[in-house]
């Protein structure tokens, strides 16, 4: 079966077609600027990326123009559309009300819906795109896969808030985790790569990325997590500020003449490594101008360094040990400096990394711990695109 993956934003949609017999990615790319001008980006697999500039005035036409790409008689790598079996959709909230991936079907889209206002600026884009590919595919089924699934796992101790409890019965104000298709995905990936038992198995996956998240996953499911009602809680990030006391925000507000929404966007675009630093939110940047001796950067870097290590040795705690810390996700997967700088910290536990193999591990599945570390270290990479049309197979294979 192919499986179109699309991930959808309020002017962007990414898309991936894959062969769910090889897993192999037949063509990638993605359309920018919807809604303003457009544009298709193209990349068939081992060929150059192609092009095309044109209007794309809604996420329909972004569709059409990609579906159109995938079957262009010249560097089309289908057929006919017919070979697309299903779509996967990545769909970010769902709440309480999705605690797996499931069907696409109008009833289901009206439970998303219910969960819009708790991700405003992503679930009204991602059923954007799930209604114009219904739209021009009809008969096709589709997939919602949600990032806050794996995470419902969580028991109530882990996830409540100490507010009054009619805040969580009223309102959901809980905290309710993201990048679980990629926590999922990494978890089950490096006890396949490591040879241990999932289901009998105490795993911390490091999704550290401009966006960055811990997660403890326990016999297979997920018991913790770092991020919260929002994707604004837990570690610093490239460009939001994690774990802050809300007087810190209040004294702020009142010192800058903020208010909420001004506030809101303080911490999620203007802090974290960038607000730190002043130099950059990308870890490349950063270790470039702290080789220079930028003292802001280096204190950046080493902010989340520390930020990653005590959630490690929380959820160490959380799950009474670890078997293996995986790390994974832009910084995590090309990072040998600070997956190193990390792992310093974690010399109680007995966690010893092989300095030479780190720092030659880029983008790969490779073990970095020493034979003799109590805790396996390994690099794994993610692929949420996979885990959607895994997903997607699962959930519509007849």
């Amino acid at each position: 079966m192919k499986v179109l993956v699309i991930n959808c934003g309020s002017s962007s949609l990414k898309y991936q077609v894959i062969d769910s017999e090889s897993e192999k990615v037949l063509a990638k790319g993605l359309c920018e600027r919807i809604g303003i001008d457009g544009r298709l980006v193209y990349q068939p697999a081992g060929s150059e990326k192609i092009i095309t500039e044109s209007d794309m005035p809604t996420h329909k036409e972004a569709v059409r123009m990609v579906l159109d790409a995938l079957v262009d008689p010249k560097n089309g790598v289908l057929k006919s559309l017919d070979e697309i079996g299903a779509v996967g959709h990545r769909i970010v909230h769902g709440g309480e009300k999705f605690t797996e991936s499931a069907v696409i079907t109008d009833e289901m889209l009206a439970k998303v819906e219910e969960c819009n206002e708790l991700a405003p600026l992503h679930n009204p884009a991602n059923i954007i795109g799930i209604n114009a590919c219904r739209e021009l595919m009809p008969g096709v089924p589709m997939v919602g896969v949600f990032d806050t699934a794996f995470h419902q796992t969580m028991p109530q101790k882990a996830y409540m808030y100490a507010v009054p409890y009619e805040c969580y019965e009223k309102y959901g104000v809980r905290r309710y985790g993201f990048h679980g298709t990629s926590h999922s995905f990494v978890s089950k990936r490096a006890a396949e790569v490591a040879g241990i038992d999932l289901n009998n198995s105490k795993i911390i996956v490091c999704h550290l990325g401009n966006g960055a998240s811990v997660s403890a996953v326990h016999n297979g499911k997920s018991v913790d997590t770092s991020m919260g009602l929002s994707p604004l809680e837990g570690l610093v990030m490239g460009t939001r500020s994690g774990d802050i006391d809300p007087t810190a925000v209040e004294y702020i507000a009142k010192k800058e003449g903020l208010d909420f929404d001004g506030v809101m966007n303080l911490l999620n675009k203007k802090s974290g490594v960038l607000g730190i630093s002043g130099v950059s939110s990308d870890f490349r940047d950063l270790l470039e101008a702290q080789d220079k001796g930028n003292k802001r950067a280096k204190l950046a870097v080493d902010m989340f360094v520390y930020r990653v290590a005590k959630y490690i040795g929380a959820y160490t705690a959380a799950m009474n040990g670890v078997d293996l810390i995986a790390f994974t996700a832009g910084v995590g997967e090309n990072n040998g400096y600070v997956r190193e700088e990390i792992c310093r910290y974690l010399g109680f536990m007995g966690v010893k990394i092989d300095s030479r193999i780190n720092d030659e591990t880029h983008g790969e599945d490779k073990k970095i711990s020493t034979d003799d570390s109590n805790v396996l270290v390994y690099v794994i990479p993610t692929n949420e695109e996979l885990a959607i049309a895994r997903e997607t197979v699962r959930l519509t294979a007849k």
